[in-house]
């Protein structure tokens, strides 16, 4: 697989990661199969994948538990991101930014993740009760104390809490502006897909200015890209596309169009090209620094998806792309 290299510190990965939250969190419970996660995981980094995304608050916690089995046989063949600050309650996610918690959660991921350190450390959500200039310090001291290698920024999830006129990104941007004067940023994860593109206006050229990495999350648009949903199929209640305004059946019916067009794209370059690879390498084309992280909890989706590294798409295919009809209904 072609490799790609996020930040300044020149960190190898192959062009395609693995997320590994499905396996555990956030998707279909009743599908989510310990040993097949483990067979996914293995079979990605046999096909050429090496980034590992995961984090302490998926299970919580048994993510980097499953990822941690795999890393014990094969830990110099993976490159290890994890990420720490939000809190899973009963019916509740919290921030904690706070110094000393930040230091004992990283000890807690390096234990279950049985490494003795990690590659990219990213600091999901900063703590609104926290100047996040302390957190990223004491994340920053783990870089030195040789626990970290390297450290990322999850981009501000909350589209409807921003500020009057502002754009998507701006307030990642702010907290990313604040966080370079401590330590260098690495890599930042935001969602980019070819149905979620706004981070290709502000976030990533802010980050391709200064030679950051850029961690494409959720590139198949939590699946719907893959052309494999059927609207109306419905979804179990811990599945969080249950509850999600771009997944009731109205709104997959309308969206349509957005994978009929990948499709016909996958069609011009084979029968065996399928709408998500073509997805994975529109993602891949948005910059060198660019690395897409698709989920997946299966080993045929996880091999699909490594397969798409080698996918070149044309300029005709590019363009059709662009024209696809913009996605419609609320992602709040």
């Amino acid at each position: 697989m072609e490799r790609r290299t996020i930040g300044a510190g020149a960190l190898d990965v192959g062009a395609i990661g693995l997320g590994c939250m499905p396996m555990s969190w956030a998707y279909t419970g009743s599908r989510q199969r310990g040993e097949e996660s483990l067979r996914t995981v293995h079979s990605a980094l046999d096909a050429g994948v090496s980034l590992l995304d995961t984090a302490d608050m998926y299970g919580p916690f048994t993510n980097e538990l499953l990822v941690g089995r795999v890393l014990r046989e094969r830990r110099a063949d993976a490159f290890v991101s994890t990420k720490c600050g939000l809190l899973v309650g009963e019916q509740h996610i919290v921030a904690n930014g706070r110094p000393g918690y930040v230091k004992r959660a990283c000890d807690a991921s390096l234990r279950r993740l049985q490494t003795d350190v990690i590659d990219l450390y990213q600091l999901h959500r900063a703590d609104p009760e926290v100047p996040v200039e302390e957190t990223w310090g004491a994340m920053a001291e783990l870089v030195t104390a040789g626990k970290v290698r390297a450290l990322g920024l999850c981009a501000v999830g909350a589209r409807a809490g921003r500020r009057a006129g502002a754009a998507l990104h701006d307030g990642t941007i702010r907290q990313l502006e604040r966080v370079q004067q401590v330590f260098p940023v690495s890599a930042v994860e935001a969602e980019l897909s070819v149905w979620s593109p706004e981070a290709l206006d502000a976030l990533l050229p802010w980050c391709r200015s200064r030679g950051v990495g850029f961690l494409a999350a959720m590139p198949l648009g939590n699946g719907y890209l893959t052309g494999t949903l059927t609207p109306g199929q419905g979804f179990e209640p811990d599945d969080v596309r249950a509850r999600h305004p771009r997944f009731t059946s109205e709104m997959m019916a309308a969206n349509q169009p957005v994978v009929a067009g990948l499709r016909r794209v996958a069609e011009r370059h084979g029968p065996e090209v399928t709408p998500a690879q073509v997805a994975l390498a529109w993602v891949l084309t948005r910059g060198r620094q660019v690395v897409p992280v698709p989920g997946a909890k299966r080993e045929r989706w996880a091999v699909e998806n490594a397969r798409a590294a080698s996918l070149e798409l044309t300029a005709a295919d590019l363009t059709e792309i662009a024209e696809l009809p913009a996605a419609q209904g609320s992602w709040d």
